[in-house]
């Protein structure tokens, strides 16, 4: 089904997949070197044309458009008004399709998306109401270019199969964009995935992606690196079950994607009337790639990620034939990321020796494209989820799906089967709508299954559990009123409707500036958006107190910040911070905020052993060595240690909470995701690295860690950090700050991103 090779390999005219180098030029007649055939792979090719750096080593990268939702356009813009904001440089979309139905908070919801509306009208954006796309359906029927580069603050910005790199980074990346400034990373590996063969009836976009990722997760083999679709299986696939499978590249931790181009990309841009934007893209004769990964289309059956991860894959069939197993594997592997917190059991949703589910949901991104949903009606038409605990209810992504929807019939083939249909709204994806029951069990398509990401609140004693699956299988579930069914159990006649775009639905609700700028419109603030907190800068030396310390292999953002309803709050960073780590571990805040008591006496001018008397047998010790540490010189500050934190949302929260709340730096392992790293360095946070066994660390929560001369290390480019556990004596350690761009550590030592910009 999969094949991951062990090395990087040669792709002939698009088709021949050849391991050696003398077998490309038996066949060419051509010596080719790997370096010069990585220069033919498209992912090269769209790079260096948008490389401003001159350096295809070093990349300096200038986008074409920019897009945002209502979790992080307040704090983007707010970041780029303090830095010197004056005009949206180049196309910036701002979309609300993540809080729109969230009524905590009063009119938070609302205030930010009057913030969002006039700041497009002032600084010249798009504005994209409420119920009228999610994010990444808007970009991909109105932004999306063949050759092109787009960047947005969610991490699912995947656009590759209509011809457009994509990528998905904290805020503060793309406030460098809209200060005419660049997106600084090292030339990445590009990855082949090869698609041969065709999926077989009832398999779907969904079922080809979970594949994929749980082979590739685990091992990192496509980590921060661009995915590249070639083959003759691409040429099989629709545009929609492409695009399907292109937004959940991002759960393999990859960088970006690309796909190659044809008549089915081109017909798409046709219907949506932007036929001027397709562009054919094909890599070269001979193409070198990193690596490569063979995928047989044909031999895809319907996959399920259970609980509480993406990567953790299998068959329906092998669910249905080893159930009590595979549960009790999941129950197991929830202990890890649950952490005792809840009694966590799924043996009852065993019913008659089948697997009975408690929801189905189709939506977002993922889930809500019209073949998707298409298909669901076409298999569900005639039957009824029944009147027991099972719901079912569908998200098309965007209104002109919907209205497509309405008219061919395929809504009302739902409604009549008992399906609830929905707007446009992001929600069932982080939180913050269709919330199940305690213990219940979901099945979704849509991007992302950690835990509590449902929207179920771990520190209330609550747990309910996702399972991500492809549409097709979801509605055969739900034809089966809640009893785990693959779509290839059923026999079904697929329409195969043609879409249809109304453009007049965007045309009559969309407010496009079309990059004319009005300084006149005055911004509406609602009282909850509040300006970003002083920061300082960084010190000579550092003392950290080590406030959390997280033992699971991958800490996601959502357990940094959890999303859901304490999203609301995204737009007063005070406010929002009160929620970090919240579901993870309740202490964090608390703990956090005694440490920050030192250094805002710092700031004021006052002795820090004054406000927290646990210091003084910690400077006593450090004086003993360090005898010129103190005042003028020192900063006072928190860490975490996670093994391999950063994992899933773009959210630059995850850091941002962290950073006023007095964090100076996270030490790891690793770090999951490059989008991550980045968000910490951009709010002027240390990314240590300890190359520690985690289970055998040399600190604990609790500790103070001590490193001395930690602004001329970051000055001097220092491979190395030396720091002192302080206990008894100071026990040396060695950190590591990885690679890093000159203008990186320039952040760091100016304490972050708004204080670089300033100066």
């Amino acid at each position: 089904m999969l094949k991951l090779y062990d090395k990087g390999v040669y792709l002939l005219n698009g088709t021949e997949i050849v391991e050696e180098k003398e077998a490309v030029a038996a066949k060419t007649g051509k010596e080719v070197t790997p370096q010069e055939a990585a220069k033919n792979t498209m992912a090269y090719n769209i790079l260096a044309a948008h490389n401003t750096s001159g350096n295809m080593e070093r990349l300096q990268i200038k986008f074409d458009k920019l897009t945002s939702h209502d979790i992080t356009f307040v704090g983007i813009i707010q970041t780029a008004r303090a830095s010197g904001l004056e005009k949206f440089p180049i196309p910036y979309v701002l979309t609300n399709c993540h809080n729109s139905l969230c009524a905590v908070g009063g009119t938070i919801n609302e205030d930010d998306h009057m913030f969002g509306l006039t700041c497009a009208k002032k600084y010249g954006g798009v504005y994209v109401p409420p119920h009228q796309a999610v994010i990444h359906q808007f970009a991909r029927e109105m932004l999306a270019g063949g050759g092109k580069m787009i960047l947005g603050s969610d991490s699912h910005t995947r656009y590759g199969a209509l011809g457009t790199m994509a990528m998905g980074e904290g805020g503060p990346e793309l406030v460098k964009q809209l200060l005419n400034k660049t997106y600084d990373i090292k030339m990445p590996g590009v990855v082949g995935i090869y698609l041969d063969g065709e999926p077989m009836k009832g398999v779907g976009p969904q079922d080809v992606a979970l594949a994929i990722i749980g082979a590739t997760f685990g091992n990192g083999y496509v980590n921060n690196k661009v995915m590249e679709f070639v083959g003759p299986g691409v040429s099989k696939l629709s545009a929609d079950f492409r695009i399907g499978i292109d937004v959940m590249t991002t759960e393999t931790t990859c960088l970006s994607s690309i796909w190659k181009t044809d008549d089915k990309i081109k017909e798409f841009y046709d219907i949506h009337g932007r036929s001027e934007d397709y562009k054919e893209l094909n890599p070269g004769d001979v193409a070198y790639y990193d690596g490569m990964v063979y995928v047989n289309l044909s031999e895809i059956k319907p996959m399920i990620a259970m609980p509480f991860h993406p990567s953790n894959v299998y068959t329906i069939d092998e669910v249905r034939t080893n159930l009590k197993d595979i549960l009790h594997d999941v129950e197991q592997k929830a202990l890890v990321s649950l952490d005792g917190a809840v009694n966590y059991s799924l043996q009852d949703k065993i019913v008659n020796g089948q697997l009975y589910v408690d929801q189905g949901i189709i939506a977002g991104c993922a889930g809500g494209g019209f073949e998707n949903i298409c298909a669901a009606a076409d298999i569900i038409k005639g039957h009824y989820i029944g009147s027991d605990e099972f719901t079912f209810s569908v998200y098309p992504a965007s209104t002109p799906i919907y209205m497509e929807l309405v008219k061919n019939g395929a809504v009302a083939d739902l409604m009549e089967a008992g399906t609830i249909v929905k707007t446009a709204f992001c929600g069932p994806c982080f939180g913050a709508g269709d919330t199940p029951a305690n213990n219940a069990f979901s099945i979704r398509h849509s991007t992302r299954n950690f835990p509590n990401r449902e929207g179920s609140k771990l520190q209330s004693g609550q747990i309910a559990s996702v399972a991500l699956m492809d549409a097709r299988s979801i509605a055969a579930t739900a034809a089966n009123k809640g009893f785990l069914t693959p779509a290839t159990d059923m026999d079904v006649e697929y329409k195969g409707q043609t879409y249809h775009f109304d453009k007049n639905i965007y045309a009559n609700r969309v407010f496009d500036s079309h990059g004319v700028a009005d300084p006149s419109v005055e911004i509406k603030f609602g009282p909850n958006i509040k300006d970003w907190p002083a920061m300082a800068a960084l010190p000579e030396n550092l003392l950290l107190k080590v406030v959390s310390e997280i033992h699971d292999p991958v800490t996601t953002t959502d357990e940094l910040i959890p999303s859901g309803e304490t999203s609301s709050y995204r737009s007063n960073p005070l406010g929002l911070a009160e929620f970090a780590l919240s579901r993870k571990d309740p202490a964090y805040v608390g703990r956090a905020k005694e440490v920050q008591k030192a250094e805002k006496a710092i700031e004021a001018g006052q002795c820090p052993l004054e406000v927290l008397d646990e210091l003084k047998p910690v400077m006593d010790k450090i004086h003993e060595t360090y005898p010129e540490t103190g005042k003028g010189n020192l900063g006072i500050g928190s860490t975490i240690f996670a093994v391999k934190p950063g994992d899933g949302s773009a959210r630059e929260q995850a850091a941002s909470c962290q950073k006023v709340l007095g964090g100076w730096a996270n030490i790891a392992n690793e770090y999951a995701t490059k989008r991550y790293r980045s968000n910490l360095i951009n709010w002027g946070m240390l990314p240590f690295i300890t190359e520690e066994d985690h289970e055998n660390l040399s600190f604990k929560n609790g500790d103070y860690i001590f490193v001395p001369e930690i602004r001329k290390a970051v000055e001097d480019k220092n491979a190395e950090i030396k720091a002192y556990v302080v206990g008894d004596t100071l026990k040396e350690i060695t950190l590591k700050l990885g690679d890093m761009t000159d203008a990186e550590r320039e952040i760091i030592l100016k304490g972050c991103l708004i204080n670089y910009y300033r100066g």
